[in-house]
This record gives C-alpha cells, sequence and structure tokens, in this order.
C-alpha cells in the first residue's frame, strides 16, 4: 500500500486557519524556497522547550501547536510536516533518541539523564530524495549555547548539531525509531515512561507535566 504523504490527518490538519495562515506568504514560491523558507520561520518562531511535555493527543495537532509560542522537538516538527504538506511537499515524521553534552545540569536534574527520548525531526521529500531536517533549537537557543543554527538548503540533510563553535560534543543520536506516517502517540506514551519512570507513572492518568 502506498502512503500518501501529502494527506490532512488529525494531527496534520493543515487545512485549519492557522496553519493556512503560516504558510500564506510561501505559496508563490518555488518547492525549495518553500522548504527552507516554512523551515526558518518554524525553527526561530517558536522557541524551543523540552521542559513541557503533553501526553494528551490534543497537543500534538499542528493547529494546537501553531497557537503556542514555544513547542518541544516533536511539536515543532508536526508543526512543520503540516505546514510543508499544505505547500503540497511531502513530509513525514522522524523519531529517535538523542544525548545531550553540553549546558545538561537541568537536563538530568529534571529527566535524571542527559538523553532525551523521542527525539523528533522531519523528513522531507525534495528534487526525488528524502532528507532530513530538525526544527527544534531557535536561532537565539542556538546563540546562547554558542552553536550555529542548524539552515537547510534544501539538497542535504540537515540534522545534528555534533560540535558547538569550540568543538565540544554538543549531541549525538543514540537511537533511531524510524519514520511514520502520523504522529504515533501511543508510542511516544510507552517511550517516555519506559525511559523516565521516576516522572511518568505507568498507570497515571496525568497528561501535562511542566518540569
Amino acid at each position: 500500500m502506498k502512503i500518501d504523504y501529502l494527506k490532512a490527518t488529525y494531527f496534520f490538519d493543515y487545512g485549519h486557519k492557522a496553519i493556512q495562515h503560516i504558510v500564506a506568504s510561501f505559496t508563490e514560491k518555488s518547492v525549495k524556497e518553500k522548504a527552507i523558507g516554512i523551515y526558518l520561520r518554524v525553527r526561530d518562531e517558536w522557541r524551543y522547550d523540552p521542559y513541557s511535555i503533553s501526553l494528551a493527543k490534543n497537543s500534538y495537532k499542528a493547529s494546537t501547536i501553531a497557537a503556542k509560542d514555544s513547542g518541544n522537538c516533536v511539536e515543532k516538527s508536526v508543526l512543520l510536516i503540516a505546514c510543508l504538506r499544505a505547500l503540497n511537499i511531502p513530509a513525514r515524521l522522524h523519531l529517535g533518541k538523542v544525548k545531550n553534552h553540553l549546558a545538561v545540569e537541568r537536563l538530568t536534574e529534571k529527566f535524571g539523564s542527559n538523553e532525551l527520548t523521542p527525539h523528533g525531526m522531519v523528513n522531507v521529500f525534495l528534487n526525488g530524495k528524502w532528507l532530513k531536517m530538525s526544527p527544534a533549537f531557535n536561532k537565539t537557543l542556538c546563540a546562547r549555547f554558542g552553536v550555529d543554527p542548524l539552515d537547510f538548503d534544501g539538497e542535504n540533510n540537515s540534522f545534528l548539531q555534533q560540535y558547538n563553535n569550540e568543538g565540544s560534543l554538543f549531541m549525538e543520536y543514540v537511537d533511531d525509531y524510524g519514520h511514520f506516517e502520523d504522529v504515533p502517540v501511543e508510542f511516544m506514551k510507552r517511550n517516555i515512561k519506559e525511559h523516565y519512570p521516576h516522572i511518568f507513572g505507568t498507570n497515571d492518568t496525568t497528561t501535562e507535566f511542566k518540569l
């Protein structure tokens, strides 16, 4: 069965006026310009926040995320995918596990680890091939940690800031969960509860966490 990476779904609800408003200024550009422009907009206009976590299905709708001013890596990826599909560019969600090596004190305090999972990024189909892009870290955050922001040229992968500007190890991928046609909320719930059992109890019905 051929998977449609352009279709609207419950999560990638790009027919919503909030998503249409975001992409409106890109509709007359070339495909490459659309992909680069919407990537930069989502990367920088939504602040990265890994400490607000929701296990509620509604929280991963692109239109819900669009109404906020911040998001974690999965939320920002969902928003970008919806925008790309709205611009008729095939896109899908890719999940994995990453390890941060700089400014990890708060991460370790809150998560009990410097590993973040699931970490979200985007696969986009351009010029006959799938490319990886990660809109998680906004430009101002990167400046604070001395890391070049991830740019995207529409031709090459752009998903890993391995080192900071001083050559110190910044981030590494330690596991790859593959790509998904839609947002796998149940998989994400299991993954989060498995990796952070001291925060997310297996039988706890709480869905909103501010760490």
